[in-house]
């Protein structure tokens, strides 16, 4: 069994199906776990929706996953129901998933439980102090005390995110950032966590 976590979707079926065809995903063995914001931009969110329900996938919700709840774009009941199912944070023995990232603060037993401000926290953030306090903007990057949330991260596990296409894939210690612009006409990528290997193909052209 691999445990294959993807970047930013964002409505773009065709590439996720590209991806998973060059991962050689093998829907009886391996696990998927995208890492928020499945939806909106690009051209066929339903879609991704679907092929995420067919294979079981394990997302968390991102920062446009709620708003198209909120909106009510939602296409099916379907769609709606296992979308609301789906956590802001995964925590698993070695890794743990958020789709922005973490409190300065937060401990892992402050996960299971966020409140409303730290949902916004978790499926927003960029830059913070060590207090969690956040600029009034993220671009251009903001001055000291401001410094990307993971620089402030102590935890022991690795922390595999997205969200952030300007700063694209990243990889730093104990934190892993998969958003690497596929619906500007960057890269889909994944990453395979029993191989330690990134995996990447062309973003959407649109």
């Amino acid at each position: 069994m691999r445990r294959v976590f993807v970047g930013d979707v964002q409505g773009c079926r065709q590439q996720l199906e590209e991806l998973l065809n060059a991962l050689e995903f093998a829907r009886e063995s391996d696990e998927l776990y995208p890492v928020g914001d499945l939806v909106n931009k690009g051209p066929d969110s339903a879609g991704v929706l679907d092929l995420l329900i067919e294979l079981g996938a394990r997302p968390v919700l991102g920062n446009h996953d709620l708003r198209w709840l909120e909106r009510g774009r939602v296409e099916t009941k379907a769609h709606e129901e296992w979308l609301r199912a789906q956590p802001i944070v995964r925590v698993m023995s070695d890794i743990i998933v958020v789709h922005a990232g973490l409190h300065p603060h937060w401990t892992e037993a402050d996960l299971g439980d966020l409140a409303e401000a730290d949902v916004e926290f978790a499926v927003t953030v960029r830059y913070c102090d060590e207090t969690g306090r956040r600029p009034s903007s993220d671009w251009p990057v903001p001055e000291p005390p401001y410094r990307p949330w993971y620089h402030f991260y102590r935890g022991d596990k690795r922390v595999v995110f997205g969200h952030w296409a300007r700063q694209g894939l990243y990889r730093g210690d104990k934190v892993l950032g998969l958003d690497s612009g596929c619906v500007y006409g960057k890269e889909l990528s994944a990453w395979i966590a029993e191989e330690d290997r990134i995996v990447q193909i062309p973003g959407w052209r649109g």
